[in-house]
C-alpha cells in the first residue's frame, strides 16, 4: 500500500508539472512610461500596436513575447520586443491607463514608477496587438536575421515571423513588401522584390508616438 501510494503521488505530480502554467513574476516591480517606439530585435512598429509594448531589462526571447501587467485593479497585455537599460518601461499610453484608467491621448498625465505585477502569458492574448495582415510578427529583413536565426523552428517566433523589406523598426526607410528565405543551398539572405535594405524613404507606414505629458502624436524618427 505504501509503495502504491507513492507511485500515485509521483504520477499526479508528473501530470501537474506537465501542464504549462504561466508563472507570476516580478511582484513589486515599478513600471515607468516610455514614449518612443523602438525594438532591439527589429520588430516593425508599423505592424504592431506601439501603445502596448514592454521595454524589459531582460532580452526578448523566442517564446515569451507576451506579458500581462497589472496595477491599480487594471491590466494590459504587452509585446516584449525591446530591452531597456534596467527599468521596467512600458508604452506611455499603457502606463497612463494603468495609472488613471484613461488613455494618454484622452487624459495625459505624468509621474514615475507604478507598483505592478506581471506574468508571461500565451501569445494568443497578444494576438490583437499584431496588425500584420497574416497575423505574424513582422521583422525588418535587413537587420533582424541574427535574432531570427537564433529562434529554432519549434519556438513561437520560429513558427510565426514575417520578413519585410523595411530597413528600420520605425518604418521610415525601405519598401512595404514581404521577403522570403531562400533554399539553404542558395544562401541565407532574405529575397525581396526590391534591393534588400534599401534606404529609399518610406512614407506610407508612419509609426506614431504619443508624446509624454502632452498626449499629442508625433511621427517616430
Amino acid at each position: 500500500m505504501y509503495t502504491s501510494t507513492l507511485a500515485l503521488f509521483a504520477a499526479a505530480a508528473a501530470s501537474v508539472s506537465a501542464i504549462a502554467i504561466p508563472e507570476r513574476r516580478g511582484n513589486g516591480i515599478s513600471v515607468t512610461p516610455h514614449d518612443k517606439y523602438s525594438s532591439s530585435i527589429g520588430v516593425l512598429g508599423c505592424k504592431v500596436n506601439t501603445n502596448r509594448i514592454a521595454y524589459w531589462p531582460s532580452s526578448p526571447s523566442c517564446d515569451n513575447i507576451c506579458v500581462k501587467v497589472s496595477a491599480n485593479g487594471r491590466s494590459v497585455n504587452l509585446l516584449k520586443v525591446d530591452q531597456s537599460g534596467g527599468a521596467y518601461d512600458i508604452s506611455y499610453d499603457a502606463w497612463n491607463y494603468l495609472s488613471t484608467g484613461k488613455g494618454a491621448e484622452e487624459a495625459p498625465t505624468s509621474g514615475g514608477g507604478i507598483s505592478a505585477t506581471y506574468e508571461d502569458v500565451d501569445m494568443s492574448e497578444c494576438a490583437d496587438l499584431i496588425t500584420e495582415p497574416s497575423g505574424k510578427l513582422a521583422f525588418t529583413a535587413a537587420n533582424s536575421m541574427n535574432f531570427i536565426t537564433s529562434c529554432s523552428s519549434n519556438t513561437w517566433v520560429g513558427k510565426n515571423y514575417a520578413l519585410y523589406n523595411i530597413a528600420n523598426a520605425v518604418c521610415t526607410y525601405g519598401y512595404d513588401e514581404v521577403c522570403t528565405m531562400p533554399d539553404p543551398s542558395q544562401g541565407n539572405q532574405p529575397i525581396c522584390p526590391h534591393q534588400l535594405g534599401s534606404q529609399v524613404a518610406l512614407t506610407t507606414d508612419a509609426v506614431m508616438n504619443i508624446d509624454y505629458q502632452t498626449g499629442t502624436k508625433s511621427k517616430a524618427q
